[in-house]
């Protein structure tokens, strides 16, 4: 069972019954968005399908914005942490066989992982593949955008492990990877319901590139 970032939580659940209501709540709201997008998503049906009384969906939940933000959440402490499993069994000659794992794993949790087509880390599509829902740059952090607390988290974890430095510069770079590898593979998602194979190759072919020459 993943857990759910307290932050984004009214109230955080403090018995197993109620993480495991909380839980289902957003296991809910993934497939519901598989099936009636985000506009369709309403917090009356969360709760009945989640089988919930609707006023403690409200006890954690202060809207389905609330609800989609820790959607969000979950979804990105859930790629770190499979992506930790993968970088803890490669080898790592450098930091771009590093973002090669990264891209891998978001594309498999893309085809596999419900609701990641329209809520992956932050940013609401009104479809797979589709326009942003407007105002959703910042739904991972108020002040920050979505793609930069992408790039701190995936920092935080990839530094230390090629012992790359922690300077300012660095910090750039991961966000400008970031931010490129988010544009080639919404295309590749947009040409193909899986994913073009060629796109999602462009994409760790700019990444790599790109990091490569800026470390080297």
């Amino acid at each position: 069972m993943t857990n759910v970032a307290g932050g984004t939580l009214r109230r955080r659940p403090a018995q197993r019954r109620s993480l495991e209501r909380v839980e289902r709540m957003l296991d809910e709201c993934a497939v519901l968005l598989d099936e009636v997008g985000y506009e369709g998503l309403t917090t009356k049906e969360v709760a009945r399908r989640a089988e919930v009384p609707i006023g403690t969906f409200y006890q954690f939940f202060p809207d389905k914005q609330g609800l989609v933000r820790a959607l969000a959440m979950r979804n990105l402490e859930a790629f770190l942490a499979r992506l930790s499993g993968s970088l803890a069994t490669a080898e790592l000659p450098d930091l771009a066989h590093a973002a090669d794992l990264a891209i891998d794993e978001f594309v498999l949790m893309k085809r596999t992982t419900p609701g990641f087509g329209i809520v992956d880390f932050g940013e609401i599509l009104t479809s797979p593949g589709g326009p942003a829902v407007p105002d959703t740059r910042r739904v991972l952090d108020e002040a920050l955008e979505n793609n930069v607390v992408v790039a701190d988290r995936l920092r935080d974890l990839i530094g230390p492990l090629l012992r790359v430095p922690g300077d300012e510069s660095l910090a750039r770079a991961f966000v400008v990877a970031v931010e490129a590898a988010d544009a080639i593979l919404k295309l590749a998602f947009r040409s193909h319901p899986d994913g073009d194979p060629e796109l999602i190759a462009e994409c760790k072919r700019l990444v790599r590139s790109y990091l490569t020459s800026y470390i080297n």
